[in-house]
């Protein structure tokens, strides 16, 4: 990925997240320490921010106004694609943008749609990012593996790098 251009290196960025759409967000706090909970993805923007909904009184965003560095890890076990992201994170109080991001899955979790008093989006801007893609089946990767185990040699598990966001 070294030799793709920023714009290569986006749409795959953008791609993968999009094709696994829920990460494990982790925040940090002094007095916990450090937090994740899935958070299900709204969209990756044409600059590589990732939105996601998310309730204003929520303690990740009591974390968040105090420290706003924030981790992302996306997994497609199934692909063998892994994403870490390290990123800033903001409140954004926007209803015309969450008018645009909203779906029926948002409004599991906020039943009162774009009123809902609590609603808010939460803007994830990536400032390090990496992945892993092994871009083989389930059963290619364990045979892989086990040839590499009775080879007596350490399994290749695939390309990994930086993205550039």
């Amino acid at each position: 990925m070294s030799d793709w251009s920023k714009t290569e290196s986006l749409k795959y960025f953008r791609d993968k997240v999009n094709e696994v759409k829920t990460a494990m967000l982790t925040t940090y706090s002094a007095e916990n320490g450090f937090n994740s909970r899935p958070m299900g993805t709204a969209d990756v923007d044409s600059e590589g921010n990732i939105w996601f909904f998310t309730n204003e009184y929520s303690q990740k965003v009591s974390e968040i106004s105090v420290e706003n560095t924030v981790s992302l890890t996306y997994s497609d076990i199934k692909n063998h694609t892994y994403l870490s992201i390290v990123a800033e994170a903001a409140l954004v109080n926007d209803k015309a943008k969450m008018k645009e991001l909203w779906n029926p899955f948002v409004e599991a979790f906020f039943p009162e749609g774009l009123d809902d008093p609590k609603l808010t989006l939460l803007k994830v801007t990536p400032t390090d990012a990496e992945y892993w893609d092994s871009k083989s089946s389930s059963m290619v990767v364990l045979i892989n593996m086990l040839k590499a185990t009775f080879a007596g040699k350490q399994y290749d598990e695939g390309q990994h790098g930086k993205i550039a966001v």
